[in-house]
Protein backbone atom coordinates (compact mmCIF):
# COMPACT_ATOMS: atom_id res chain seq x y z
CA UNK A 1 0.00 0.00 0.00
CA UNK A 2 2.94 2.14 0.61
CA UNK A 3 4.76 2.16 -2.82
CA UNK A 4 1.28 2.61 -4.30
CA UNK A 5 0.91 6.15 -2.36
CA UNK A 6 4.27 7.12 -2.93
CA UNK A 7 4.35 6.14 -6.88
CA UNK A 8 0.67 8.14 -7.34
CA UNK A 9 2.44 11.13 -4.92
CA UNK A 10 5.75 10.71 -7.56
CA UNK A 11 3.64 11.13 -10.52
CA UNK A 12 1.35 13.87 -9.61
CA UNK A 13 4.70 15.71 -8.50
CA UNK A 14 6.35 14.87 -12.05
CA UNK A 15 3.15 15.76 -14.21
CA UNK A 16 2.07 18.90 -12.03
CA UNK A 17 4.30 21.74 -14.25
CA UNK A 18 2.90 19.77 -17.92
CA UNK A 19 -0.86 19.85 -16.37
CA UNK A 20 -0.57 23.33 -14.99
CA UNK A 21 0.35 24.52 -18.81
CA UNK A 22 -2.28 22.73 -20.01
CA UNK A 23 -4.77 24.43 -17.95
CA UNK A 24 -3.46 28.00 -18.54
CA UNK A 25 -4.09 26.81 -22.33
CA UNK A 26 -7.60 25.80 -21.80
CA UNK A 27 -8.52 28.78 -19.54
CA UNK A 28 -6.80 31.34 -21.80
CA UNK A 29 -9.48 30.29 -24.37
CA UNK A 30 -11.95 30.79 -22.00
CA UNK A 31 -11.79 33.27 -20.08
CA UNK A 32 -13.86 35.34 -22.53
CA UNK A 33 -17.27 33.70 -22.37
CA UNK A 34 -16.18 34.26 -18.28
CA UNK A 35 -18.58 37.27 -18.77
CA UNK A 36 -21.22 35.52 -19.45
CA UNK A 37 -21.40 32.67 -16.54
CA UNK A 38 -23.73 34.78 -14.17
CA UNK A 39 -25.87 35.50 -17.06
CA UNK A 40 -26.32 31.65 -17.93
CA UNK A 41 -29.74 29.84 -16.68
CA UNK A 42 -28.68 27.18 -13.96
CA UNK A 43 -30.18 23.94 -12.81
CA UNK A 44 -31.50 24.05 -9.33
CA UNK A 45 -29.28 21.24 -7.39
CA UNK A 46 -30.08 18.97 -4.20
CA UNK A 47 -33.70 20.13 -3.20
CA UNK A 48 -34.22 18.04 -0.79
CA UNK A 49 -31.52 19.42 1.57
CA UNK A 50 -32.87 22.84 0.76
CA UNK A 51 -36.45 21.64 1.81
CA UNK A 52 -35.30 19.74 4.90
CA UNK A 53 -33.65 23.06 6.07
CA UNK A 54 -36.42 25.27 5.43
CA UNK A 55 -38.78 22.46 7.44
CA UNK A 56 -35.71 22.85 10.22
CA UNK A 57 -36.04 26.18 10.26
CA UNK A 58 -39.97 26.31 10.95
CA UNK A 59 -39.96 23.42 12.99
CA UNK A 60 -37.13 24.76 15.74
CA UNK A 61 -38.49 28.24 15.26
CA UNK A 62 -41.95 27.05 16.30
CA UNK A 63 -40.10 24.56 19.45
CA UNK A 64 -38.48 28.20 20.63
CA UNK A 65 -41.63 30.82 20.56
CA UNK A 66 -43.12 27.55 22.50
CA UNK A 67 -40.44 27.10 25.19
CA UNK A 68 -39.88 30.85 25.65
CA UNK A 69 -43.35 32.17 25.40
CA UNK A 70 -44.05 29.43 28.64
CA UNK A 71 -41.95 30.81 31.24
CA UNK A 72 -42.52 34.80 29.58
CA UNK A 73 -43.62 37.18 32.48
CA UNK A 74 -45.59 33.66 33.90
CA UNK A 75 -44.42 30.76 35.05
CA UNK A 76 -45.46 27.85 33.25
CA UNK A 77 -47.67 29.93 31.17
CA UNK A 78 -48.78 26.91 28.52
CA UNK A 79 -48.74 24.24 30.85
CA UNK A 80 -45.21 22.69 29.36
CA UNK A 81 -44.49 21.12 32.74
CA UNK A 82 -47.40 18.59 33.06
CA UNK A 83 -45.11 16.73 30.81
CA UNK A 84 -41.59 17.24 32.23
CA UNK A 85 -42.90 16.83 36.02
CA UNK A 86 -40.67 13.55 36.44
CA UNK A 87 -37.68 15.69 35.64
CA UNK A 88 -38.32 18.73 37.66
CA UNK A 89 -34.78 19.51 40.24
CA UNK A 90 -34.64 22.66 40.08
CA UNK A 91 -36.95 25.85 40.95
CA UNK A 92 -38.08 27.75 37.88
CA UNK A 93 -37.46 31.27 36.46
CA UNK A 94 -39.23 33.26 33.62
CA UNK A 95 -37.76 33.74 30.27
CA UNK A 96 -36.54 37.92 30.64
CA UNK A 97 -34.54 36.89 33.50
CA UNK A 98 -32.05 35.08 31.50
CA UNK A 99 -32.91 36.65 27.82
CA UNK A 100 -31.03 39.79 28.44
CA UNK A 101 -27.50 38.00 29.11
CA UNK A 102 -28.20 36.14 25.89
CA UNK A 103 -28.42 39.96 24.20
CA UNK A 104 -25.55 41.16 25.35
CA UNK A 105 -24.07 38.00 24.11
CA UNK A 106 -25.51 38.87 20.94
CA UNK A 107 -24.02 42.29 20.57
CA UNK A 108 -20.56 41.52 21.99
CA UNK A 109 -20.33 38.94 19.21
CA UNK A 110 -22.20 41.59 16.74
CA UNK A 111 -19.54 43.89 17.60
CA UNK A 112 -16.57 41.44 17.19
CA UNK A 113 -17.62 40.63 13.94
CA UNK A 114 -18.03 43.84 13.13
CA UNK A 115 -15.23 45.17 14.44
CA UNK A 116 -13.38 42.49 12.45
CA UNK A 117 -15.16 43.65 9.17
CA UNK A 118 -13.88 47.18 9.62
CA UNK A 119 -10.44 46.60 10.95
CA UNK A 120 -9.92 43.99 7.77
CA UNK A 121 -8.10 46.19 5.89
CA UNK A 122 -6.22 47.82 8.35
CA UNK A 123 -4.73 45.13 10.96
CA UNK A 124 -6.20 42.19 10.12
CA UNK A 125 -3.06 40.27 10.21
CA UNK A 126 -1.75 41.51 14.03
CA UNK A 127 -6.08 40.27 14.59
CA UNK A 128 -4.93 36.67 13.17
CA UNK A 129 -1.43 36.20 15.13
CA UNK A 130 -3.25 37.57 17.98
CA UNK A 131 -6.13 34.79 17.38
CA UNK A 132 -3.07 31.85 17.15
CA UNK A 133 -0.63 33.28 20.33
CA UNK A 134 -3.60 34.16 22.86
CA UNK A 135 -5.81 31.31 21.75
CA UNK A 136 -3.81 28.86 24.07
CA UNK A 137 -3.57 30.63 27.21
CA UNK A 138 -6.79 32.29 27.05
CA UNK A 139 -8.18 28.11 27.33
CA UNK A 140 -5.65 27.34 29.65
CA UNK A 141 -6.83 30.57 32.19
CA UNK A 142 -10.63 29.21 31.48
CA UNK A 143 -9.70 25.48 32.37
CA UNK A 144 -8.22 26.72 35.79
CA UNK A 145 -11.26 28.93 36.50
CA UNK A 146 -13.16 26.29 35.92
CA UNK A 147 -11.49 23.77 37.77
CA UNK A 148 -12.03 26.53 40.69
CA UNK A 149 -15.40 26.80 40.26
CA UNK A 150 -15.42 22.96 40.61
CA UNK A 151 -16.65 22.61 37.54
CA UNK A 152 -14.84 19.67 36.16
CA UNK A 153 -16.03 18.85 32.84
CA UNK A 154 -15.21 22.23 31.75
CA UNK A 155 -11.83 22.29 33.40
CA UNK A 156 -10.78 19.42 31.54
CA UNK A 157 -12.32 20.67 28.49
CA UNK A 158 -10.86 23.42 28.22
CA UNK A 159 -7.36 22.06 29.22
CA UNK A 160 -7.46 19.31 26.53
CA UNK A 161 -7.99 22.02 23.98
CA UNK A 162 -5.30 24.38 25.07
CA UNK A 163 -3.15 21.52 24.59
CA UNK A 164 -4.16 20.86 21.34
CA UNK A 165 -4.38 24.18 20.08
CA UNK A 166 -0.36 24.29 21.09
CA UNK A 167 0.06 21.35 19.36
CA UNK A 168 -1.34 21.86 16.40
CA UNK A 169 0.26 25.59 16.56
CA UNK A 170 4.15 23.76 17.40
CA UNK A 171 3.22 21.33 14.27
CA UNK A 172 2.49 23.89 11.96
CA UNK A 173 4.76 26.77 12.62
CA UNK A 174 6.87 26.38 10.11
CA UNK A 175 3.90 27.22 7.35
CA UNK A 176 3.12 30.43 9.20
CA UNK A 177 4.60 32.77 6.90
CA UNK A 178 3.07 30.96 4.08
CA UNK A 179 -0.19 31.01 5.26
CA UNK A 180 0.04 34.74 6.38
CA UNK A 181 1.05 35.95 3.31
CA UNK A 182 -1.89 34.11 1.22
CA UNK A 183 -4.31 35.95 4.42
CA UNK A 184 -2.52 39.34 3.64
CA UNK A 185 -3.43 38.91 -0.40
CA UNK A 186 -6.85 37.73 0.78
CA UNK A 187 -7.74 40.58 2.53
CA UNK A 188 -6.23 43.32 0.04
CA UNK A 189 -8.75 41.09 -2.83
CA UNK A 190 -11.67 41.48 -0.25
CA UNK A 191 -10.69 44.97 0.72
CA UNK A 192 -11.30 46.56 -2.68
CA UNK A 193 -14.63 45.03 -3.59
CA UNK A 194 -16.81 46.89 -1.33
CA UNK A 195 -20.14 45.24 -1.91
CA UNK A 196 -18.86 42.51 -0.45
CA UNK A 197 -18.37 43.95 2.55
CA UNK A 198 -21.83 45.22 2.57
CA UNK A 199 -23.11 41.55 1.80
CA UNK A 200 -21.00 40.88 4.89
CA UNK A 201 -22.30 43.25 7.51
CA UNK A 202 -26.11 42.45 6.26
CA UNK A 203 -25.13 38.94 6.66
CA UNK A 204 -24.58 39.18 10.28
CA UNK A 205 -27.66 41.48 10.77
CA UNK A 206 -29.70 38.56 9.28
CA UNK A 207 -28.00 36.17 11.79
CA UNK A 208 -28.51 38.10 14.74
CA UNK A 209 -32.20 38.80 13.80
CA UNK A 210 -32.21 35.04 13.71
CA UNK A 211 -30.56 34.98 17.12
CA UNK A 212 -33.21 37.02 18.59
CA UNK A 213 -35.19 34.20 18.48
CA UNK A 214 -33.18 31.22 19.38
CA UNK A 215 -31.97 32.96 22.57
CA UNK A 216 -35.71 33.52 24.12
CA UNK A 217 -36.25 29.57 23.03
CA UNK A 218 -32.76 29.04 25.01
CA UNK A 219 -33.94 30.78 27.86
CA UNK A 220 -37.06 29.62 28.23
CA UNK A 221 -35.09 26.36 28.48
CA UNK A 222 -32.55 27.66 31.33
CA UNK A 223 -34.93 29.07 33.45
CA UNK A 224 -37.53 25.84 33.32
CA UNK A 225 -37.79 23.72 36.39
CA UNK A 226 -36.18 20.90 34.93
CA UNK A 227 -32.93 18.98 35.56
CA UNK A 228 -29.88 20.14 34.73
CA UNK A 229 -29.43 16.90 32.36
CA UNK A 230 -32.69 17.28 30.60
CA UNK A 231 -31.73 20.97 30.25
CA UNK A 232 -28.32 20.13 28.73
CA UNK A 233 -30.48 17.92 25.72
CA UNK A 234 -32.69 20.25 24.81
CA UNK A 235 -29.42 22.82 24.83
CA UNK A 236 -27.86 20.37 22.72
CA UNK A 237 -30.10 20.00 20.37
CA UNK A 238 -30.54 23.61 20.07
CA UNK A 239 -26.86 24.19 19.71
CA UNK A 240 -26.78 22.04 16.42
CA UNK A 241 -29.28 23.68 14.58
CA UNK A 242 -28.23 26.79 15.29
CA UNK A 243 -24.52 25.76 14.57
CA UNK A 244 -26.13 23.87 11.25
CA UNK A 245 -28.10 27.38 10.64
CA UNK A 246 -25.02 29.45 11.15
CA UNK A 247 -23.00 27.15 8.84
CA UNK A 248 -25.87 28.00 6.02
CA UNK A 249 -25.81 31.47 5.80
CA UNK A 250 -21.75 31.49 6.00
CA UNK A 251 -21.52 29.18 3.38
CA UNK A 252 -24.20 30.98 1.53
CA UNK A 253 -22.12 34.54 1.97
CA UNK A 254 -19.15 32.54 1.11
CA UNK A 255 -20.58 31.29 -2.42
CA UNK A 256 -21.36 35.00 -2.80
CA UNK A 257 -17.92 36.04 -2.12
CA UNK A 258 -16.06 33.47 -3.82
CA UNK A 259 -17.74 33.90 -7.01
CA UNK A 260 -17.26 37.95 -6.91
CA UNK A 261 -13.50 37.34 -6.15
CA UNK A 262 -13.09 34.86 -8.56
CA UNK A 263 -14.91 37.08 -11.62
CA UNK A 264 -12.41 39.78 -10.43
CA UNK A 265 -9.75 38.02 -10.73
CA UNK A 266 -10.16 36.31 -14.11
CA UNK A 267 -11.14 39.96 -15.22
CA UNK A 268 -8.42 42.21 -13.79
CA UNK A 269 -6.91 44.54 -16.01
CA UNK A 270 -9.26 44.05 -18.39
CA UNK A 271 -11.37 46.71 -19.93
CA UNK A 272 -14.36 47.19 -17.24
CA UNK A 273 -17.22 46.24 -19.35
CA UNK A 274 -15.82 42.91 -19.88
CA UNK A 275 -16.71 41.95 -15.95
CA UNK A 276 -20.77 42.07 -15.23
CA UNK A 277 -21.94 45.05 -13.79
CA UNK A 278 -24.61 42.66 -11.47
CA UNK A 279 -22.88 40.03 -11.02
CA UNK A 280 -23.08 40.51 -7.02
CA UNK A 281 -26.74 40.70 -7.31
CA UNK A 282 -26.64 37.66 -10.05
CA UNK A 283 -24.29 35.71 -7.46
CA UNK A 284 -26.36 36.61 -4.74
CA UNK A 285 -29.78 35.70 -6.21
CA UNK A 286 -28.21 32.01 -6.92
CA UNK A 287 -26.75 31.27 -3.86
CA UNK A 288 -30.31 31.56 -2.09
CA UNK A 289 -32.23 29.80 -5.29
CA UNK A 290 -30.40 27.23 -7.73
CA UNK A 291 -27.84 26.39 -5.11
CA UNK A 292 -29.34 26.57 -1.92
CA UNK A 293 -29.67 23.45 -1.56
CA UNK A 294 -25.92 22.29 -2.32
CA UNK A 295 -25.42 25.16 0.42
CA UNK A 296 -27.43 23.28 2.96
CA UNK A 297 -26.39 19.91 1.82
CA UNK A 298 -22.59 20.67 2.67
CA UNK A 299 -23.11 22.93 5.79
CA UNK A 300 -23.98 20.17 7.33
CA UNK A 301 -20.60 18.27 7.11
CA UNK A 302 -17.61 20.40 5.13
CA UNK A 303 -16.86 21.93 8.72
CA UNK A 304 -16.38 18.58 11.08
CA UNK A 305 -14.08 16.94 7.95
CA UNK A 306 -12.11 19.78 7.83
CA UNK A 307 -11.31 20.04 11.94
CA UNK A 308 -11.11 16.40 11.85
CA UNK A 309 -8.11 16.84 8.65
CA UNK A 310 -5.90 19.57 10.66
CA UNK A 311 -5.69 17.80 13.40
CA UNK A 312 -4.85 14.95 11.70
CA UNK A 313 -1.98 16.53 9.57
CA UNK A 314 -0.65 18.21 12.54
CA UNK A 315 -0.15 14.83 14.13
CA UNK A 316 1.35 12.57 11.45
CA UNK A 317 3.66 15.58 10.91
CA UNK A 318 5.22 15.10 14.23
CA UNK A 319 5.15 11.10 14.52
CA UNK A 320 8.41 10.98 13.21
CA UNK A 321 9.48 7.03 12.46
CA UNK A 322 7.21 5.26 14.80
CA UNK A 323 5.88 2.91 12.01
CA UNK A 324 3.13 1.52 14.43
CA UNK A 325 1.62 5.06 15.67
CA UNK A 326 2.40 6.20 11.61
CA UNK A 327 0.03 3.31 10.28
CA UNK A 328 -2.56 3.98 12.82
CA UNK A 329 -2.43 7.62 11.86
CA UNK A 330 -2.29 6.83 8.31
CA UNK A 331 -5.50 4.96 8.02
CA UNK A 332 -7.30 7.84 9.66
CA UNK A 333 -5.64 10.80 6.99
CA UNK A 334 -6.74 8.42 4.40
CA UNK A 335 -9.96 7.68 5.42
CA UNK A 336 -10.56 11.28 5.87
CA UNK A 337 -9.19 12.31 2.29
CA UNK A 338 -11.79 10.42 0.79
CA UNK A 339 -14.10 12.31 2.77
CA UNK A 340 -12.56 15.71 1.71
CA UNK A 341 -12.51 14.83 -1.82
CA UNK A 342 -16.42 14.98 -1.70
CA UNK A 343 -16.52 17.68 0.93
CA UNK A 344 -14.16 20.38 0.94
CA UNK A 345 -14.79 23.93 1.25
CA UNK A 346 -13.69 24.62 -2.63
CA UNK A 347 -16.86 23.70 -3.83
CA UNK A 348 -18.53 26.87 -2.61
CA UNK A 349 -16.56 28.73 -5.64
CA UNK A 350 -17.71 26.08 -7.99
CA UNK A 351 -20.89 26.55 -6.63
CA UNK A 352 -20.72 30.41 -7.13
CA UNK A 353 -19.01 30.37 -10.59
CA UNK A 354 -20.51 27.32 -12.39
CA UNK A 355 -23.84 26.55 -10.56
CA UNK A 356 -22.55 22.97 -10.21
CA UNK A 357 -23.88 20.50 -7.25
CA UNK A 358 -22.05 20.16 -3.89
CA UNK A 359 -20.74 16.61 -4.85
CA UNK A 360 -20.15 17.64 -7.91
CA UNK A 361 -18.42 21.01 -7.44
CA UNK A 362 -16.17 19.38 -4.36
CA UNK A 363 -15.24 16.19 -6.96
CA UNK A 364 -14.14 18.79 -9.46
CA UNK A 365 -12.11 20.94 -7.28
CA UNK A 366 -10.05 18.52 -5.39
CA UNK A 367 -9.72 16.52 -9.14
CA UNK A 368 -8.35 20.51 -10.09
CA UNK A 369 -6.01 20.40 -7.42
CA UNK A 370 -4.46 17.04 -7.65
CA UNK A 371 -3.93 17.01 -11.21
CA UNK A 372 -2.66 20.59 -11.16
CA UNK A 373 -0.06 19.33 -8.07
CA UNK A 374 -1.90 22.24 -6.73
CA UNK A 375 -3.03 20.46 -4.01
CA UNK A 376 0.17 20.45 -2.26
CA UNK A 377 -0.15 23.95 -1.86
CA UNK A 378 -3.41 23.52 -0.28
CA UNK A 379 -2.06 20.65 2.10
CA UNK A 380 1.12 23.28 3.07
CA UNK A 381 -1.62 26.11 3.59
CA UNK A 382 -3.39 26.51 7.01
CA UNK A 383 -5.41 29.60 6.59
CA UNK A 384 -8.94 27.81 7.32
CA UNK A 385 -7.27 26.38 11.09
CA UNK A 386 -6.06 30.47 11.88
CA UNK A 387 -9.55 31.46 10.79
CA UNK A 388 -11.28 28.75 13.19
CA UNK A 389 -8.74 30.16 15.82
CA UNK A 390 -10.49 33.65 15.54
CA UNK A 391 -13.47 32.42 15.09
CA UNK A 392 -13.11 30.36 18.76
CA UNK A 393 -11.45 33.41 20.17
CA UNK A 394 -13.97 35.89 19.54
CA UNK A 395 -16.11 33.09 20.92
CA UNK A 396 -14.39 32.88 24.33
CA UNK A 397 -14.52 36.42 24.69
CA UNK A 398 -18.46 36.62 24.03
CA UNK A 399 -18.69 33.80 26.29
CA UNK A 400 -16.50 35.06 28.97
CA UNK A 401 -18.82 38.39 28.73
CA UNK A 402 -22.04 36.98 29.49
CA UNK A 403 -20.80 33.98 31.54
CA UNK A 404 -19.37 36.84 34.21
CA UNK A 405 -22.49 38.52 34.73
CA UNK A 406 -24.42 35.07 35.03
CA UNK A 407 -21.74 34.12 37.78
CA UNK A 408 -22.83 36.94 39.80
CA UNK A 409 -26.28 36.16 39.67
CA UNK A 410 -26.90 32.76 39.67
CA UNK A 411 -23.46 30.62 40.08
CA UNK A 412 -24.99 27.60 39.48
CA UNK A 413 -26.32 28.15 35.73
CA UNK A 414 -23.52 30.46 34.62
CA UNK A 415 -21.20 27.73 32.29
CA UNK A 416 -24.53 26.30 31.12
CA UNK A 417 -25.41 30.34 29.99
CA UNK A 418 -21.44 30.88 28.96
CA UNK A 419 -21.37 27.82 26.75
CA UNK A 420 -24.20 29.12 24.90
CA UNK A 421 -23.21 32.08 24.55
CA UNK A 422 -19.88 31.01 23.51
CA UNK A 423 -21.51 29.20 20.69
CA UNK A 424 -23.19 32.38 19.58
CA UNK A 425 -20.19 34.60 19.40
CA UNK A 426 -18.13 32.01 17.38
CA UNK A 427 -21.17 32.15 14.91
CA UNK A 428 -21.61 35.57 14.54
CA UNK A 429 -17.35 36.06 14.27
CA UNK A 430 -17.76 33.18 11.67
CA UNK A 431 -19.79 35.05 9.26
CA UNK A 432 -17.27 37.77 9.31
CA UNK A 433 -14.33 35.48 8.71
CA UNK A 434 -15.99 33.60 5.92
CA UNK A 435 -15.09 36.86 4.24
CA UNK A 436 -11.41 35.84 4.05
CA UNK A 437 -11.79 32.24 4.09
CA UNK A 438 -13.59 32.94 0.41
CA UNK A 439 -10.95 34.98 -1.01
CA UNK A 440 -8.30 32.05 0.22
CA UNK A 441 -10.24 29.41 -1.37
CA UNK A 442 -10.72 31.46 -4.85
CA UNK A 443 -7.05 32.25 -4.70
CA UNK A 444 -6.25 28.26 -4.91
CA UNK A 445 -9.06 28.12 -7.36
CA UNK A 446 -7.98 30.58 -9.87
CA UNK A 447 -4.37 29.69 -9.63
CA UNK A 448 -5.12 25.86 -10.43
CA UNK A 449 -7.54 27.20 -13.24
CA UNK A 450 -5.12 30.00 -14.57
CA UNK A 451 -2.36 30.83 -13.26
CA UNK A 452 -2.17 34.00 -15.28
CA UNK A 453 -4.82 35.35 -13.21
CA UNK A 454 -2.84 35.72 -10.33
CA UNK A 455 -0.09 36.50 -12.14
CA UNK A 456 -1.81 40.08 -14.09
CA UNK A 457 -3.28 40.93 -10.43
CA UNK A 458 -0.36 40.66 -8.42
CA UNK A 459 2.96 39.44 -10.02
CA UNK A 460 5.32 39.46 -6.99
CA UNK A 461 2.88 37.45 -5.26
CA UNK A 462 2.63 34.80 -8.29
CA UNK A 463 6.18 34.35 -7.94
CA UNK A 464 6.18 34.20 -4.46
CA UNK A 465 3.12 31.19 -4.58
CA UNK A 466 5.00 29.42 -7.62
CA UNK A 467 8.15 29.04 -5.85
CA UNK A 468 6.35 27.94 -2.51
CA UNK A 469 4.46 25.03 -4.80
CA UNK A 470 7.69 23.90 -6.33
CA UNK A 471 9.23 23.44 -3.09
CA UNK A 472 6.50 21.47 -1.51
CA UNK A 473 6.52 18.97 -4.98
CA UNK A 474 10.29 18.91 -4.21
CA UNK A 475 10.12 17.95 -0.87
CA UNK A 476 7.08 15.15 -1.74
CA UNK A 477 9.02 14.33 -4.12
CA UNK A 478 11.95 13.36 -1.70
CA UNK A 479 10.14 11.67 0.46
CA UNK A 480 8.91 9.80 -2.13
CA UNK A 481 12.55 8.61 -3.10
CA UNK A 482 13.21 8.63 0.74
CA UNK A 483 10.09 5.76 0.94
CA UNK A 484 10.80 3.80 -1.69
CA UNK A 485 14.56 3.34 -0.81
CA UNK A 486 13.40 2.19 2.45
CA UNK A 487 11.28 -0.52 1.12
CA UNK A 488 13.59 -1.80 -1.29
CA UNK A 489 16.28 -2.13 1.38
CA UNK A 490 13.81 -4.16 3.68
CA UNK A 491 12.57 -6.75 0.75
CA UNK A 492 16.47 -6.84 0.46
CA UNK A 493 17.21 -7.64 3.79
CA UNK A 494 14.10 -10.15 3.94
CA UNK A 495 15.29 -12.26 1.13
CA UNK A 496 18.59 -12.51 2.16
CA UNK A 497 17.45 -13.42 5.67
CA UNK A 498 15.52 -16.41 3.66
CA UNK A 499 18.46 -17.23 2.11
Amino acid sequence: MMDARAFSSHSDASVAAATTDQNVEQCRSGNNSEATIMEKPRRWHDVFWSGMFVIHLIGFGFVLVVLGLNRFKKKNRLDIDKYTYRFMENQAGLTEDYWPVYAVAGLVGTALGCCWLSLLGSCATLMMKVSVHILTTYLAVISVLSFWAEQVFWGVAFAIGACLQLLYVISVIDRLPFTMLVLQKAVKMVWNLPEVMKVAHAFVLLLLSWMVLWSFGVAGVVASSMGDGGRWWLLVVLSVSLFWTGAVLCNTLHVVVSGIVFLANVHYSKESSAFPTNSLMKSLQYALTTSFGSICYGSLFTAVIRTMRWQIRGVRAKIGNNECLLCCVDFLFHMVETLVRFFNKYAYVQIGVYGKSFNHSARDAWELFQSTGVEALVAYDCSGAIMLMGTIFGGLITGTCAGVWAWIKWSNRAFMIGSMSMLMGMVLVGVAMVVVESAVTSIYVCYAEDPLSIHRWDPEFFNQISETLNQRLQHRSKRVSEVLTHNQLDNLVRSNTSV
